[in-house]
């Protein structure tokens, strides 16, 4: 009587090997889909800083708004815990508050982007910011607190947050030509003294009583105080 013979899986090796050496690349799938799972995870975690670490001009990120450390002081009374006393600024309303801090608290970092524009011009309540490399139009609306200093062609910073536009930064300072001021008094321009003066932009600061029409002066932009003439 002739019998048959199975013939052997490809490869060399019984079939049910082939089943069993599946096996790992199965129970891979949940190691894989765990690790993209705990990157994930990772990715959105918000990065945080020590209070101990605070340095002027951090931004950091309370109650949903971004804030800059404007001031900060670390104090250790003789008695009680160590902190830090800080001053603050709103970056979308620019309020500022004083906060204290724990030593060493953790603080969420806010991730707020700066890019230089140069002011174009103004089209309605909106001033056009372009982006000299990409060419790029941003429109931010007029805030008197910023806008003042800034004539046409000026350069800024435009301040980011969370991919949205909260605020312009103007430079450290700027030369702006005085077009309105009253005349000083003889006698009075070298003994001291001040006096209003508008200036190109419509803003008006108080400058020496020397100043006069057609005079350039430059003024420091976090204070809006008269630093001295300009050319």
């Amino acid at each position: 009587m002739l019998r048959l013979r199975a013939r052997p899986a490809p490869g060399g090796g019984p079939r049910s090997r082939g089943r069993l050496g599946a096996r790992p690349a199965a129970a891979a799938r949940p190691r894989a889909a765990a690790a993209a799972a705990g990157l994930a995870t990772r990715a959105v975690v918000a990065a945080t800083m020590s209070s101990n670490d605070f340095r002027n001009g951090v931004t950091i990120e309370i109650d949903g708004a971004p804030w800059r450390v404007q001031e900060f002081l670390h104090v250790k009374p003789g008695k009680g815990s160590a902190f830090v006393r800080t001053k603050i600024k709103n970056l979308i309303t620019g309020n500022q508050q004083d906060k204290t801090f724990r030593a060493g608290e953790k603080v969420q970092t806010a991730s707020v982007f700066r890019s230089d524009g140069q002011y174009t011009y103004k089209e309605g309540d909106d001033y056009v910011f372009m982006d000299m490399e990409t060419y790029e139009e941003t429109r931010v609306p007029e805030d008197p607190a910023w806008a003042k200093y800034l004539k046409e062609g000026e350069t800024a910073k435009i301040v980011k947050w969370n991919d949205k536009v909260i605020g312009v930064e103007p430079p450290k300072t700027v030369t702006l030509e005085v077009v309105d001021t009253e005349p000083g008094v003889k006698g009075n321009t070298k003994q001291g003294g001040d006096k209003p003066a508008t200036t190109e932009t419509g803003a008006v600061f108080t400058v020496p009583l020397f100043i006069q029409i057609g005079e350039k002066i430059v003024v420091d932009c976090e204070s809006g105080k008269y630093l001295s003439r300009g050319e």
